[in-house]
């Protein structure tokens, strides 16, 4: 590890619109002041109104790009989001796995904001098989904890319950992300193994909102990797997402992408 600028690793697709993926990833771990490195498991070709094309890059090709930077550049955070299929699934867990990558945050990507699928059908059970139980935290949606929960969630209730059922299966800790809920308030939920921590804020009313997940588990990666503990990760990883989203510079004819330029609110350890 070197602690004079940490390196975090981020493992995902990229997005030719600029707003999510590995393109938001880097722009995030640049504003928390971190070296990020990437290995792109798909290329999409996608915009503020929608992906039109997904191309998943062949698994011994993403499997190089991991062990190229493990290899040189150990990383002191990674972070994970779409992977596509079953098989870079499994591929990109036994690179975790043999090369010790951690802390971990899982964002278990399936849907894009667009609606369209970024995950196979058949690689969801692969993610809550092989990823969850490696995951220092898991920051599912609420579509996506639906799925790795086995449960419906409608309420800040079922977040709770879903959230336990995600510990139960073997992740350390669960940031479950409420921004999908109805309501005039936004609710997130940390499940850390033993207590629960709430955040609520004004729900913004804007369609700008492209990328934040990816945003929101890369902020939390660079926070570990700076030495924050997790609830401070995870507090300072929220309001940047926020101010992102207040800030967004209103690019594109559809969802468009927030600002990665804000300037994240770094809290250290006395």
């Amino acid at each position: 590890m070197n602690d004079s600028l940490p390196i975090v690793l981020t493992i995902a697709g990229s997005d030719s619109g600029g707003g999510a993926g590995i393109q938001a990833d880097l722009k995030t771990f640049q504003a928390f002041g971190v070296f990020g490195t990437s290995a792109v498991t798909a290329v999409t070709a996608q915009n503020t109104r929608g992906v039109s094309m997904v191309h998943p890059l062949p698994p011994d090709i993403v499997r190089a790009q991991i062990d190229a930077v493990a290899d040189d550049l150990p990383p002191s955070a990674v972070k994970t989001g779409m992977l596509a299929s079953a098989r870079l699934v499994e591929v990109v867990a036994d690179a975790l796995e043999q090369h010790d990558l951690g802390p971990y945050v899982l964002d278990p990507v399936m849907v894009a904001t667009s609606g369209h699928r970024l995950l196979d059908a058949d690689a969801e059970a692969a993610v809550a098989r092989r990823l969850v139980p490696l995951a220092d935290l898991s920051t599912p949606n609420l579509a996506e904890a639906s799925v790795l929960a086995d449960l419906d969630i409608v309420n800040s209730d079922d977040m709770r319950a879903a959230a336990d059922r995600i510990i139960e299966r073997g992740a350390r800790a669960v940031l479950m992300k409420g921004g999908h809920l109805r309501g005039d308030e936004v609710v997130d939920i940390l499940h850390d193994g033993s207590e629960m921590r709430e955040w609520r804020r004004p729900r913004l009313d804007t369609p700008h909102t492209h990328g934040t997940g990816c945003t929101l588990s890369a902020a939390v990666a660079a926070g570990l990797a700076l030495g924050l503990p997790l609830p401070d990760a995870v507090d300072t990883a929220i309001d940047f997402v926020a101010r992102a989203i207040a800030g967004a510079p209103g690019l594109g004819g559809g969802r468009g992408p927030v600002s990665h330029l804000v300037s994240p609110r770094i809290l250290r350890r006395s």
